[in-house]
């Protein structure tokens, strides 16, 4: 197992997490809650992975993956402390995934033959595209969409920094490292200090 495998599933862990917590706060029961978990954490991948034309796509017959959004849905499940005290969880989780699934998103596309613009596109699809399609069917407005949030604008800096440290031959797991923690950290403040890009 190398890091871009432990950084997939740790991503895919953080995001289910995020996602089954996500329907609790809409009233679903667990049914609900595996379903929104699991589009939390595969759809963006899978998106990007159709773009790519690779099949099956990431996460057909792996149950490592699978196992990890089952295990996060049931921990989810099993605690029954009040939603208000899970915003913070949730928001963490979702930044960490944000980081992680960004260098997995870059990765796998400039594998599959992405030059660096589109891998970067791509990342930015990887991360956001799995919340996106989650707080969809949860009858939100999406985070990636809303004013006030900086959501893909953070991966998108993390995205580039990420190639540029490539381009200066970085070592990668510093690389991947650095790409995370600023994903993370410019996610936090943004939202601790209310930035935001401009309206339309």
């Amino acid at each position: 197992m190398n890091i871009i495998d432990i950084i997939s599933y740790i991503g895919i862990f953080v995001f289910a997490i995020a996602g089954a917590l996500k329907a609790r706060t809409n009233e679903m029961d667990i049914l609900g809650g595996l379903v929104i978990a699991f589009v939390t954490a595969y759809g963006g991948g899978t998106i990007r992975d159709v773009l790519l034309g690779i099949g099956p796509v990431n996460w057909i017959n792996n149950n490592i993956s699978l196992t990890l959004v089952l295990v996060a849905s049931f921990i989810v499940f099993l605690s029954k402390r009040n939603i208000d005290k899970f915003k913070k969880t949730i928001f963490i989780s979702d930044a960490i995934g944000l980081g992680m699934f960004t260098v997995l998103g870059i990765e796998r596309s400039l594998a599959h033959g992405a030059n660096s613009i589109y891998a970067i596109l791509l990342g930015v699809i990887s991360a956001t595209f799995g919340g996106l399609l989650s707080d969809i069917l949860c009858n939100r407005v999406p985070a990636l969409l809303k004013n006030g949030e900086m959501y893909a604008t953070v991966c998108a800096i993390g995205a580039l920094l990420y190639i540029i440290l490539m381009k200066a031959r970085v070592d990668d797991n510093i690389s991947m490292v650095l790409c995370v923690l600023v994903v993370v950290v410019i996610r936090i403040m943004s939202k601790l200090k209310n930035w935001s890009l401009p309206n339309i």
